[in-house]
């Protein structure tokens, strides 16, 4: 099996641009330091302010075993932290303490989450947040065969990710997740890039059988929509795609620029006489 690095940020599609300009557009951002309300968790909402990033390092030790001290994981059995918005893993981690997510490893989660007040969980999203996060591999075998024969599977997930199928009402997924996979704060949207393919998978498969134990399961409810229609071979190809999405480093082409020769300068032309 071969693989290759995907590469993000290529030219948007028509549709999926209007889409994404639509939802980073519409969101109404939270003031600095101002109280937010957090996810019910047991009695009385607790209250929390913008999260402290040097209070959050302190708390991220505890994180540091299975999703690695900076938010990247050791391993691919772990989902992927770092730079993942501060409002997504507050909101979270209320959930894990609430009970209210119960899928996947959750039970491990528990005992963690039932540590925090609502102000740690807002203190280690920040400082997450604030963490670079990696990439892995892109599948880049060759499809023999079905709807996507010729492609090279990652390709699968990029066309869904930067175009979605409009025939099935399935959205491009950057359209809410940005077009680079950082995810959005405002609405609390995760950053997908580079993301481990084996929790992106999980995650949507979760959300294709559209079950929830949630009580406000908005969010839920649209992943749900989108995930539905969606094949085993494309939930694989998305998730693919996403571990290996990742910003293009800065240097690219840097250096043959520099080492290029000037081009010649033409000679001024003469001043056009006046009329």
């Amino acid at each position: 099996m071969r693989h290759a690095r995907a590469y993000g940020l290529v030219g948007l599609v028509g549709l999926a641009a209007i889409a994404a300009a639509v939802a980073q557009t519409t969101v109404t951002p939270v003031p600095d330091q101002a109280p937010v309300q957090v996810a019910p968790l047991a009695g009385a909402p607790e209250k929390a302010t913008w999260g402290d990033v040097q209070r959050g390092q302190q708390l991220a030790g505890t994180c540091a075993a299975c999703h690695g001290l900076d938010g990247n994981p050791p391993t691919p059995a772990y989902p992927r932290l770092a730079g993942m918005p501060e409002r997504y893993v507050a909101q979270q981690l209320a959930l894990f303490k609430s009970r209210e997510r119960q899928s996947g490893m959750a039970a491990v989660m528990f005992p963690f989450a039932d540590a925090l007040s609502a102000q740690d969980m807002r203190d280690l999203g920040a400082y997450f947040q604030t963490q670079k996060p990696g990439a892995g591999i892109a599948d880049d075998t060759p499809v023999t065969s079905g709807p996507y024969a010729g492609m090279r599977f990652f390709e699968i997930g990029e066309k869904l990710f930067r175009g979605g199928d409009a025939s099935r009402g399935i959205p491009a997924c950057l359209a809410c997740h940005g077009p680079a996979g950082q995810g959005n704060p405002g609405p609390a949207y995760p950053a997908l890039a580079g993301q481990m393919a084996d929790y992106s998978k999980r995650r949507l498969e979760e959300y294709r059988t559209g079950t929830t134990v949630a009580r406000d399961y908005k969010n839920f409810q649209i992943m749900a929509a989108i995930a539905k229609p969606l094949t085993d071979e494309e939930i694989g190809a998305l998730a693919s795609y996403l571990q290996g999405l990742h910003p293009r480093a800065n240097d690219v082409g840097v250096a043959a620029t520099a080492a290029a020769p000037s081009p010649a300068r033409a000679p001024a032309s003469p001043a056009a006489p006046a009329p």
